[in-house]
């Protein structure tokens, strides 16, 4: 297993290299566009009423449900059209969430992976179909031919054959990454490699160890190298360090006897950090999904856009779920780090994430050319509502009350950090 340590440990160590809370360059732009809006063929008509309708209803989410804090972006055509933060970065003694204050990503970090395999794809350091074990020729799975098959393309899109979240227990258990990463030969399969899905994050996390391998670089600094700095997300950072040295930073919070509580963040789900290390602020995010829309072409080609955005594998459990998914997704896949999804009759793409004390989302409707994300340090499931919510009204469906507040219509926006 020498081969696979020493990548292993790049990955691992490579988390070190950045310097968290530093600015890399000028600011992201602050706010709400002021230059026209040009429109791309099947876009929808201004949004911005309704982006300041949900500014509204995030408000009144932090305020009449007690959450600690929130941050929302929304982009249309190119342009954000809003970008707020909501509540307390602690609960208890706290300062404002500002645009600038920056989350835990959870599985959002997803989409940076497969983004950044794509730009090494391009450029052929990399490829989505070859066999990983010709550049990790250690890895083995259980069935040791099947594990000979994996490709790239299967770590991307959770078709390894391994049960879901295999050996997240283990990770939540503070053994290192790459311990547990040599013990996938020993994990129970479900399917040969490409033929069902299994979610996972210490499968996924062996991009990390694949780009290491293919470039001699640190999955860490490779992203912020190829994407935090030239989409100008200058508080986007990796690991605990880069979360606790952020000039603002929103602290994690779990139920209590008295309402929200803050807690320390936990490290372990860092150790995986293709599957989970980022952190960002709604800023960086607003730029993110510019990008993920397809209007930083200089950075992210159409070609690999269109390669991560394309389903891979069925995912029916997602619409079986209650809420917005059951209502609203009429059928669901999985394509590289990112959730495709058919909302009432549009392509969305989209994904979640959850760590201890943080949620958070993403979602957009590239035909549409607009989306939104929305950031939180709470184990609430409300703020989630908003997505569907500006959705609906976006593509004039039937209003649903997906936010369980009482009233629906707009209050003053006066209060959230422009």
């Amino acid at each position: 297993m020498k081969a696979m340590k020493i990548s292993l440990f790049a990955s691992v160590f490579g988390l070190a290299l950045l310097v968290p809370g530093q600015p890399r360059l000028a600011d992201a732009p602050s706010g709400v566009a002021t230059k026209p809006i040009v429109k791309r063929p099947g876009a929808l008509a201004d949004q911005s009423a309704n982006a300041r309708n949900i500014e509204s209803l995030a408000q009144r989410l932090v305020a009449e449900k007690n959450l600690p804090g929130l941050s929302m972006a929304i982009v249309q055509d190119g342009q954000i059209i809003s970008m707020k933060g909501y509540g307390l970065t602690d609960s208890q003694q706290g300062s404002p969430v500002m645009p600038y204050t920056v989350f835990r990503l959870a599985s959002l970090s997803k989409g940076f992976a497969s983004t950044l395999s794509g730009q090494l794809v391009e450029e052929g350091a990399m490829s989505w179909d070859s066999p990983i074990i010709n550049q990790l020729p250690a890895f083995k799975l259980k069935d040791f031919a099947s594990g000979t098959t994996v490709t790239v393309r299967d770590v991307l899109s959770h078709r390894v054959g391994l049960r879901d979240h295999t050996y997240d227990g283990a990770l939540a258990g503070d053994q290192p990454y790459a311990l547990i990463a040599e013990r996938l030969s020993d994990a129970p399969m479900t399917c040969s490699p490409g033929d069902c899905y299994g979610y996972q994050n210490i499968a996924y996390s062996l991009i990390g160890d694949l780009t290491f391998a293919a470039t001699g670089d640190f999955y860490p600094h490779q992203v912020e190298k190829r994407i935090f700095v030239p989409l100008g997300m200058s508080n986007a950072s990796y690991g605990l360090d880069g979360l606790m040295s952020s000039a603002s930073w929103a602290k994690p919070h779990v139920r209590g006897k008295g309402g929200w509580l803050p807690i320390a963040p936990n490290e372990n789900f860092y150790r995986v950090a293709p599957a989970a290390g980022v952190n960002a602020s709604i800023q960086d995010m607003a730029q993110w999904l510019r990008a993920q829309l397809g209007h930083r072409p200089d950075v992210l080609s159409k070609e690999v856009l269109n390669e991560i955005h394309t389903p891979q594998v069925a995912t029916p459990g997602e619409i079986r779920s209650s809420g917005w998914r059951s209502e609203r997704l009429n059928n669901a896949y999985y394509g590289l780090g990112w959730r495709v999804m058919n909302y009432s009759g549009r392509t969305m793409i989209f994904h979640g994430g959850a760590v201890r004390g943080f949620r958070g989302l993403i979602a957009f409707l590239p035909d549409q050319d607009i989306g939104i994300v929305v950031l939180w340090n709470s184990e609430s499931a409300m703020p989630s509502g908003l997505m569907p919510t500006f959705f609906d009204e976006a593509l004039g469906l039937p209003k649903r009350n997906w936010l369980g507040l009482e009233d629906l219509g707009p209050v003053s926006d006066e209060v959230g950090a422009d």
